[in-house]
């Protein structure tokens, strides 16, 4: 039995981006209450306000600001590029102690071969915000969800499962309860925090996967 999530306030950090937004808009179509951030408040309250206004939006609520008022949620959401993701979470080391954080940043390259890991010294972008934010609850979730098919109104359902990973068992059963209530996606715990690296690399082979076949490839465990 998973935690009923549904009272709680999600941050999304860089919810301007494609995958925060998407993120974000799912989860209020799930009606949860959204704070959607950015490095520019500005722009946050803007985010906010087009998000709120696509169908099915208003069954959550949705506000938007600054990446520090997104990290003062209940859970946040880190959809960073990977080359900000140290700076911006050593930052908000205060707002975030303390908080359930579910890191989904993949360090990824690419070059005339196509995408591909990036090496991190700390082993994964995950083990790095555990790194550098001791006092927080950090997990590892949606590296594979696809930022079209979130981010599209006329989709009703994301039909894929969401790899959740952490050292903190009942924050990631929070996430797996989180990522279950978008329609169509179920939350699956993948272990410990320390095998986050090879979750967040997989993105470039699905990224390969799209390109070949012209599709928005997610991914599905059997028999569980």
């Amino acid at each position: 039995m998973l935690p009923d999530v549904s009272g709680l306030t999600v941050g999304v950090l860089g919810g301007t981006g494609p995958q925060g937004r998407g993120l974000a808009y799912r989860l209020a179509r799930a009606g949860q209450r959204i704070v959607v951030g950015s490095r520019n408040a500005e722009r946050g309250i803007t985010a906010a306000a087009e998000l709120a206004e696509l169908p099915g939006a208003a069954a959550g609520e949705v506000s938007g600001g600054d990446n520090a008022a997104a990290a003062s949620c209940d859970i946040v959401i880190a959809a960073l590029p990977y080359e900000g993701h140290a700076e911006t979470l050593t930052a908000l080391r205060g707002e975030l102690a303390g908080r359930i954080l579910v890191d989904c940043v993949n360090p990824l390259g690419f070059d005339q071969r196509g995408p591909h890991a990036v090496a991190v010294p700390e082993g994964s972008a995950a083990e790095q915000a555990a790194t550098l934010l001791p006092d927080t609850r950090v997990t590892a979730a949606f590296h594979h969800v696809s930022a079209v098919l979130l981010t599209d109104p006329a989709v009703s359902s994301v039909d894929t499962d969401v790899l959740v990973l952490g050292d903190d068992r009942p924050a990631a059963e929070t996430v797996q309860a989180l990522a279950s209530r978008i329609t169509g996606v179920r939350g699956v715990f993948a272990g410990r925090l320390r095998n986050a690296g090879q979750v967040e690399a997989l993105t470039a082979n699905l990224i390969a996967i799209n390109r070949r076949y012209k599709a928005h490839a997610g991914i599905r465990i059997t028999d569980v």
